[in-house]
């Protein structure tokens, strides 16, 4: 049975933090909540940290290896109050202070999980928290003026993995550990497949996001993929090059693709009868090739104020015909393949 504190963290706070996260959550089967709304809890306070641009980048290093230190040690309550001393007073947003100011009681309760559920959180934070500190070691100060790129697509490939493949990886270990006998695949394969699906989310969340990183100074789009169409991150912030820029686009959203069918794969390894787990695939894999349409059609995609968003009213359309489609395979692939086809159809035209 859940501890009130616990009950508090993942229920309340959670759903404070992540309205669309904790909508998912509450889907899972009943032995992954605890372990996978923990876990993005902590990845959470940890993202909060590493974005504060109001600290100094080497102090958010400082701060962001200071809790890493805490989720895979014994808690220090003189170093959490540092973190809640220098980055909760500076939030805006009351529940992400609430978050950061409750990173006690969120790693004294990682401390009472079972081994299996407290290494695979400590493992995913873990490498979550690595992919902010490569954010941090990469770019310039938000303040700066200047712009840092990628180099190859190798950088931005491992850079996916990082921030959202391991964490297709984390759920499936979820899956094996509380459901076990679920999937029908090959384990190897399977954890393969989860982790392009997250890195098919990053990518999306990546070109999406362009125009307002870049205003960061954060080029994700690697230089040498520019530079093969006589491009600079700086020609970039130009929102009237966006259509120069299509054929990068392009060119990274065909990668996205190959990672979402490996994510479609994924969901249709799962039984007709997991309904909880397909939905919890579903709803961010329809969601995000959405994205992507919209991204495609998008003849300003690098305008910070023409950003490709699905529109609450469509997200709702798409958990509303993902019920009577979540146990067919043959209609999960024809929704699939109807939204890959709008894209590359857009792509080639």
């Amino acid at each position: 049975m859940s501890s009130p504190i616990r009950a508090q963290l993942l229920g309340p706070l959670l759903k404070s933090v992540s309205r669309s996260f904790y909508l998912t959550l509450r889907i899972l089967p009943a032995g992954m909540r605890d372990p996978v709304g923990l876990a993005y809890l902590l990845a959470r306070a940890a993202d909060t940290i590493a974005d504060t641009s109001l600290i100094p980048p080497e102090k958010r290093m400082e701060l962001l290896l200071s809790l890493r230190s805490q989720v895979n040690g014994i808690p220090d309550s003189a170093a959490l109050a540092v973190i809640g001393a220098e980055v909760a007073s500076q939030q805006t947003d009351s529940n992400e202070k609430v978050l950061l100011e409750s990173l006690g009681s969120a790693i004294t309760q990682l401390a009472l999980f079972g081994e299996s559920d407290r290494e695979a959180v400590r493992d995913i934070v873990t490498t979550l928290t690595k992919g902010m500190e490569f954010d941090l070691h990469t770019f310039p100060d938000e303040s700066s003026g200047r712009i840092a790129a990628l180099q190859e697509f190798s950088e931005l490939d491992q850079y996916t993995y990082m921030v959202a493949g391991c964490v297709g990886e984390f759920w499936t270990k979820m899956t094996y550990t509380h459901v076990p006998g679920t999937f029908k695949d090959p384990q190897e394969l399977v954890m393969n497949r989860g982790i392009r699906l997250g890195k098919a989310l990053q990518m999306t969340n990546v070109l999406r996001d362009c125009g307002k990183d870049l205003r960061i100074g954060r080029c994700y789009l690697p230089a040498t993929m520019l530079a093969r169409f006589d491009m600079t991150p700086q020609d970039l912030l130009s929102p009237d090059k966006s259509l120069h820029a299509r054929p990068v686009l392009f060119e990274l959203v065909g990668k996205a693709l190959d990672h979402f069918r490996e994510g479609i794969e994924y969901t249709l390894s799962l039984p007709a009868f997991s309904i909880r787990l397909r939905l919890a695939c579903l709803w961010p894999i329809f969601i995000g090739l959405e994205t992507v349409a919209l991204l495609v059609e998008n003849d300003r995609w690098l305008d910070p104020a023409k950003a490709s968003k699905v529109r609450r009213s469509d997200i709702y359309r798409i958990l509303a015909l993902s019920v009577p489609s979540v146990a067919c395979n043959t209609l999960i692939r024809m929704w699939g393949d109807r939204l890959i086809a709008r894209i590359e159809a857009r792509m080639s035209g």
